[in-house]
């Protein structure tokens, strides 16, 4: 497990770390396992503003490593900060900073994608209507929008955590497996978004998947191995 050191900053076995100047996320001595096998050992890394690429195959850490980047589950040892905000000390202003909803959640099947964007709007102080308008437009939401979580497709509730992503203004955006049960005009509307993001000056995003998106230039890749 590394990042690709012509891309971005590496740490070697050691612990040593060269911080990226323009570094959003800055990871120092991440350590996780599982009860079968270890995942991450004093992994380090920083995460500049763009699109990184994390690859792997299935079992390989990709959701881990997005959660636990997220703040959403506790690593084993480490120490992770957004903008200079720990994760360990503020825990609620770092997870602010970041979107992350795991895509096959059923904690928010009772609100309608409206509702669901209202909660986005109050966690996010970035949240952008501008790009919130473009998402559904794109994505074909409109009719969707009153209809509650559970009674939409896999596909449709997808695009919702999408439109609330890309508008959401976080500074760290985490996507899985992003274009998974999405139509092919979907697909291409969130390689636009995916390429935009590409070029965003103050926000990172990581998407974690099987292959590189088409067309869009990657800040970076970790490859968790097939």
């Amino acid at each position: 497990m590394y990042w690709l050191p012509d891309l971005l900053s590496l740490v070697s076995n050691t612990g040593m770390h060269t911080p990226t100047p323009s570094a959003i996320l800055e990871v120092n001595g991440l350590n996780f396992s599982y009860p079968e096998r270890t995942l991450f050992s004093d992994w380090s890394a920083s995460l500049r503003p763009g699109v990184t690429l994390v690859l792997g195959g299935d079992g390989r850490g990709k959701t881990t490593l997005l959660r636990l980047l997220a703040g959403d589950l506790a690593g084993n040892a480490g120490e992770l900060s957004i903008n200079g905000v720990k994760l360990k000390t503020y825990p609620k202003d770092y997870r602010r900073q970041v979107f992350w909803v795991e895509p096959r959640t059923y904690t928010f099947d009772q609100m309608t994608p409206l509702e669901f964007f209202d909660l986005q709007r109050s966690t996010h102080a970035g949240f952008d209507e501008g790009v919130l308008a473009q998402c559904v437009q794109g994505l074909a939401l409109t009719p969707e929008l009153h209809k509650q979580l559970f009674m939409l497709s896999t596909g449709s509730k997808r695009k919702v955590w999408l439109a609330a992503a890309f508008a959401s203004g976080a500074a760290v955006t985490l996507l899985d497996m992003p274009f998974a049960a999405l139509d092919k005009a979907s697909i291409a509307n969130v390689l636009s978004l995916l390429n935009e993001a590409a070029a965003h000056p103050t926000r990172a995003f990581m998407v974690a998947d099987y292959a590189a998106p088409a067309g869009v230039p990657m800040a970076a890749t970790v490859d968790l191995g097939r």
